[in-house]
């Protein structure tokens, strides 16, 4: 798990009762054991997003184009590996059951979430603040908009807005949609998915599924293109703001992120019996999920939307609940022992801020505007790699001093609590 992950999992017991212990006998404590293979999987999701949002200036090859500029199918993946992360943090292993500690302020809940991330982007958007409305000076914007695309960054509403959902640091839309979700899992979600069988968790993820694949069809229908000219790489895009409500719509992102705690929750109550059972190979579910996105190259020209929600988000929640037993059990498989490795967590720890710095560092050299007036144009192709570097370089260094950093994450936890307080009854009246 990541570094917050393990924070919010520090306290995170399961109760076990022994088969012949008595009625009035205190229940034995039992510690969820680590996956860390899951953080191995966000760089999987991450380092394929930041090569494809400035892919066309790294490759001139429209095959190979088509191929890796599928970011908005990826970025699915980010939602379920969220919900997949609070519901084994946030519900008892074992039972049908949420952590009665962990969502007794429901509120704190949140707002630790929140402060998770919120310290990392606000510093960020600070720091290129200063670029982000440069640009817009050289585009003659009026001060107004600029004022109120500052508002949205600043306070993580720009998914509500299908205009301005890219506005400044085009990638943390994300963070506007997840702010949302997670607005809604201490009261309305996690404590109610808990509660269910395994038999309604499958029924509920198959109803996540259809209302997902359901809102796709009806996008495809209503704009009536795929993906021929849905990405700029392939022509003129039609009805962006149509699009632009599909892939970035906070409520869509729920019910991703519903799937992953769904699917946390059915490995949660295995059995012994269960547990015993011969485990999948997690490499196949793998590959299938990352195959999907070889569809574009067919003559079949599925859209995003729809390989997202009928192929690679699935496929890509059953690798991890694959993956999750198998590193449970004696001899784990390759691809899972290679996921939990210590390069792959390492990688894993330095997602966030990759995915959040990438965007203004590509700005710096790929923007037009921008790059006309620092290099003259935009950097040649054989950049690119370099590019890449400087990310994951200036990652590494912003984990290490800032996310990592027992300061900036005491003060998080404290502006958390005076969040909470402030906002107490927001979510849950306890008078």
């Amino acid at each position: 798990m990541s570094a917050e992950a393990q924070r919010i999992d520090a306290d995170a017991k399961a109760m076990a009762m022994p088969p012949d212990a008595k009625k009035d006998a205190k229940p034995v404590k039992v510690s969820k054991p680590r996956i860390d293979c899951i953080d191995g999987c966000r760089f999987a999701l991450v380092f394929p997003i930041v090569v494809a949002h400035f892919a066309r200036f790294g490759t001139k090859n429209l095959t190979a184009l088509k191929l890796l500029t599928q970011e908005n199918v990826l970025v699915g993946g980010f939602f379920v590996i969220s919900g997949y992360v609070s519901a084994y943090t946030s519900t008892k292993l074992g039972e049908r059951k949420a952590e009665d500690k962990k969502l007794a302020n429901p509120e704190l809940f949140f707002w630790q979430r929140v402060m998770a991330y919120y310290p990392l982007h606000f510093v960020v958007s600070t720091l290129f603040a200063p670029m982000f409305i440069q640009v817009e000076r050289w585009f003659n914007t009026p001060w107004t908009t600029t004022a109120f695309r500052a508002f949205l960054n600043f306070s993580m509403l720009q998914a509500w807005f299908p205009k301005e959902a890219e506005i400044w640091n085009q990638p943390t839309w994300f963070l506007s949609a997840l702010t949302f979700s997670n607005l809604t899992m201490p009261t309305l979600v996690l404590p109610q998915v808990a509660q269910l069988s395994k038999n309604g968790l499958q029924k509920l993820f198959a109803a996540l599924t259809g209302i997902s694949l359901l809102q796709k069809v009806s996008y495809s229908e209503t704009a009536r293109f795929h993906s021929s000219k849905e990405h700029p790489v392939n022509g003129q895009a039609m009805h962006p703001l149509i699009w632009n409500l599909t892939r970035f719509h906070p409520f869509w992102a729920l019910i991703e992120m519903t799937m992953g705690i769904v699917a946390a929750r059915h490995v949660m109550l295995d059995t012994e019996e269960d547990k015993k059972k011969p485990t999948t190979n997690p490499l196949w579910m793998f590959l299938a999920a990352y195959a999907s996105l070889g569809l574009r190259l067919t003559s079949f020209d599925f859209n995003d939307a729809i390989i997202r929600g009928v192929l690679f988000v699935p496929l890509f929640t059953k690798f991890l609940t694959q993956m999750h037993r198998d590193a449970l059990t004696a001899n784990p498989a390759p691809i899972t022992k290679f996921f939990g490795s210590k390069p792959m967590a390492t990688l894993g720890s330095i997602a966030f801020p990759m995915f959040i710095l990438h965007g203004p560092i590509g700005q710096i050299f790929y923007k037009k505007v921008l790059a006309r007036k620092l290099w003259g144009g935009p950097m040649s192709t054989r950049f690119f790699p370099i590019y890449l570097a400087i990310c994951l370089a200036l990652s590494h260094l912003t984990n290490e001093y800032f996310v990592k950093n027992k300061k900036v994450g005491a003060f998080a936890g404290k502006v958390a609590q005076v969040l909470a307080g402030w906002t107490e009854g927001m979510l849950r009246d306890r008078a």
